[in-house]
């Protein structure tokens, strides 16, 4: 898809989603009008944990064969959420990482980055409730979904983010349409497509659109069944391609959320270079015990080079409970599993078995 296109494709897409503005309807009597008082709050994410590496061994300075271990804290955002009025709202959220540079006098140390940095435009007023555009530093389409399925980023990313296929926030422009009668759901948009922590390195833009279909809405144990498909089109350069297609089918319920997913990825950097298509699959399952009590349970297949023997595959397991809280608070402890093993090259890179203690706070 050219640069043109891509262009086009998001002037569609919000001219779309703000069809409806030329249509208000005249407010029936007894209509009460919205709140327009500017309203913030603040929120916040902790991800911490405490990490045994079972195997591989390594050394430590004195050549002592050791099994790491480690406390850590892997994400710690801080939420400001706002409402300038009721067509308008705003996210900052910075958060934390390890500094790595190893120039850096602080490598080493926890330093906060920007993550979200966006403004909102609800479209409530003219087309279906929840419905808005974005502009700034904000969720990318599929990552952001996939975890309001999968609770469970607190133990590790989802399949895509961890094998670093996707950013999770990006810089760019998008809209969101919900459907009528909760049958599913729009997110697009155009981004640089590098992701929230890299710079914009060319002059290509990333297309990026996932939609979902919700067949049985109204309700029955198939009402939390739900159907997605995403696309990322974007290029490295000019006819460098850089894609990926994801399908899913998800379901939830009070006794399990479990899911399956496909993607197929094809990467060229340079022109120079040969085109590499990955593909891979995850699938996972949280049954619910009752009384807070859930397990954990998944298994990821990837294949980054479709003509090359590697291969990846994790099996991660364990037990969590979330204590009980009010709406829009939760915390979580979880006892995990994660063992990645790959295959189809010599030597073969150890198995890497963790066991871990996970802590979840958000509200």
């Amino acid at each position: 898809m050219s640069n043109r296109s891509r262009i086009l494709a998001a002037a569609a897409l919000g001219a779309a989603l703000a069809t409806g503005a030329f249509a208000q309807v005249t407010p029936a009597a007894g209509y009460t009008p919205p709140n327009d008082n500017p309203s913030f709050k603040v929120g916040a994410t902790i991800f911490a944990d405490y990490t045994y590496q079972d195997s591989p061994e390594t050394k430590d300075a004195d050549g002592n064969t050791i099994n790491p271990s480690s406390f850590n804290v892997s994400r710690a955002y801080i939420n400001f959420l706002g409402t300038l009025n009721h067509l308008v709202s705003f996210r900052i959220t910075p958060d934390i990482t390890r500094e790595s540079g190893s120039g850096s006098s602080l490598n080493g140390s926890y330093t906060f980055r920007l993550k979200y940095a966006f403004g909102q435009l609800n479209l409530d007023d003219w087309t279906t409730h929840g419905s808005w555009l974005r502009f700034g530093l904000q969720q990318t389409p599929w990552i952001d979904y996939a975890e309001g399925i999968y609770r469970y980023r607190f133990q590790g990313p989802t399949f895509v983010d961890r094998e670093g296929l996707l950013a999770s926030s990006d810089l760019g422009f998008s809209g969101h349409y919900n459907f009528a009668g909760n049958y599913g759901d729009i997110h697009a948009g155009v981004y640089n497509g590098e992701g929230y922590n890299h710079p914009e390195a060319n002059n290509e833009k990333s297309f990026q659109v996932r939609a979902t279909l919700r067949p049985l809405p109204l309700g029955g144990a198939m009402k939390g069944l739900r159907i997605s498909g995403y696309a990322d089109i974007d290029h490295y350069v000019e006819s460098g391609k850089k894609q990926r297609y994801l399908g899913q089918v998800s379901y939830e319920s009070p006794w399990v959320n479990a899911a399956v997913e496909y993607v197929d990825v094809k990467d060229r950097t340079s022109v120079t270079k040969t085109e590499i298509d990955g593909r891979g699959y995850s699938v996972w399952a949280t049954p619910k015990f009752g009384g807070g009590w859930e397990a954990l349970l998944r298994h990821d297949d990837f294949k980054p080079n479709s003509d090359a023997s590697l291969k990846r595959k994790r099996d991660i397991a364990g037990i969590a409970y979330w204590f009980p809280h009010m709406s829009g608070v939760q915390t979580a402890l979880l006892a995990d599993y994660d063992s990645t093993k790959q295959s189809g090259v010599t030597p073969a890179p150890p198995k890497t078995t963790l066991y871990g203690i996970k802590m979840l706070v958000n509200f």
